[in-house]
């Protein structure tokens, strides 16, 4: 009797378990994608004890604004949080694409906030066109005011880089990725000679993936960086079909590697990238694993994780640069990206999708979607 009182109640919790996503959606805790925020770039930070809090390009003159939500779904905007005029600014918001503010991300360290993110540096005597470097930048809350730390970038690779991304290892050592830019950075490859053979573009340029190691302060990196993933030599390489969209369909002479994501789950390093165009539909997400945070990094064999659903049937384009947050009760791991839609438009919107790292190891986003889902718990 008690082995059947025992297997009907573990029946009963296996049965709740598996229907908790239907049961959140039948009592009416259900979200939908896009969120109400036109943010590229998206990044969010969870405060323990207090909300999370959005970051991304867009919402703000020269410089970022900032959301807060209790539950990941409805988001309050806080209003303009970094200024590029404070203090100790150090960027040019008279360049190019209104001085390029784009993609902070902020993190909780030692009782502080700091706000990781690309800008053009106002020292430019060549004039380049791109003249992009990562700054950092400090406040006592997350809704700021971010105030530079110093009147200078971080550090000056001596080619023009974004999209910071920050690791915090458990052995006390800090990491930043970064990307070095397309710009004047043509790179010979298999899929270049094919475009030049078919007459579209006579080079082709592309941004690699970096990492480096960063002072504890952040006034500077230790070390030299090291060149972490780049697109594909070679057109039978698994991963060259979709890295190479942008340039197969006639987007654009260049293969993008950007958008760096890194974290650790068990002794395996995953950082995750985006491909393509970021103002195209093709713009994917892929991801890679090392045992060292400085790589060497494989690509993954499931890439991309995340794509466009146009083919199947969706309206969903441009999934792309992401983060990674988690559920409210910790259990749940959540995939923060921007995309668009056939409403939407050109208009950079954001989505939050859910994402396993399976037992394999495989790493998996069960998104794009749009249909209402259960809220992430």
């Amino acid at each position: 009797m008690k082995r059947t009182i025992k297997a009907a109640t573990g029946l009963f919790l296996l049965t709740l378990a598996l229907n908790t996503t239907e049961l959140q959606a039948q009592a009416g805790r259900t979200y939908q994608n896009p969120l109400p925020v036109a943010f590229g770039d998206p990044y969010v930070l969870q405060v323990k004890g207090d909300k999370y809090y959005m970051y991304g390009t867009g919402g703000a003159k020269n410089g970022f604004a900032a959301y807060s939500s209790p539950d990941l779904v409805n988001w309050k905007k806080e209003g303009q949080v970094y200024y590029a005029g404070n203090q100790n600014g150090w960027s040019d918001s008279t360049a190019a694409w209104n001085g390029a503010y784009w993609a902070p991300e902020v993190y909780e360290y030692k009782g502080k906030f700091y706000m990781f993110y690309s800008a053009q540096w106002k020292e430019n005597p060549t004039k380049e066109l791109e003249n992009f470097r990562i700054g950092v930048a400090v406040a006592d809350r997350p809704t700021g005011p971010f105030i530079d730390l110093h009147n200078k970038p971080v550090f000056d690779p001596g080619y023009p880089i974004i999209d910071a991304n920050v690791l915090f290892d458990k052995d006390g050592r800090i990491y930043l990725y970064y990307s070095r830019c397309c710009y004047k950075h043509a790179v010979e490859s298999e899929v270049a000679t094919w475009a030049r053979q078919q007459g579209w573009y006579d080079t082709i340029e592309e941004s690699w993936v970096y990492g480096v190691e960063l002072k504890p302060d952040f006034s500077g990196v230790i070390g030299e960086p090291v060149m972490l993933l780049r697109p594909p030599v070679k057109m039978n390489d698994k991963q060259a079909e979709w890295e190479s969209r942008s340039v197969t369909s006639k987007e654009v002479n260049r293969r993008w590697t950007e958008g760096s994501v890194a974290f650790k789950k068990g002794d395996t390093y995953y950082m995750m990238y985006s491909a393509n165009y970021f103002g195209g539909k093709n713009y994917a997400v892929g991801y890679a694993t090392s045992k060292s945070p400085l790589g060497p990094f494989t690509k993954a064999t499931n890439n991309p994780v995340l794509q466009k659903n146009v083919e199947k049937g969706g309206v969903v384009t441009g999934t792309g640069h992401n983060s990674i947050t988690w559920s409210p009760d910790g259990k749940e791991m959540l995939c923060v990206y921007h995309a668009r839609t056939s409403a939407t438009g050109d208009k950079r919107v954001v989505f939050i999708d859910r994402m396993k790292i399976l037992k394999n190891g495989k790493l998996v986003v069960e998104g794009p979607t749009t249909a209402p889902q259960a809220v992430p718990e």
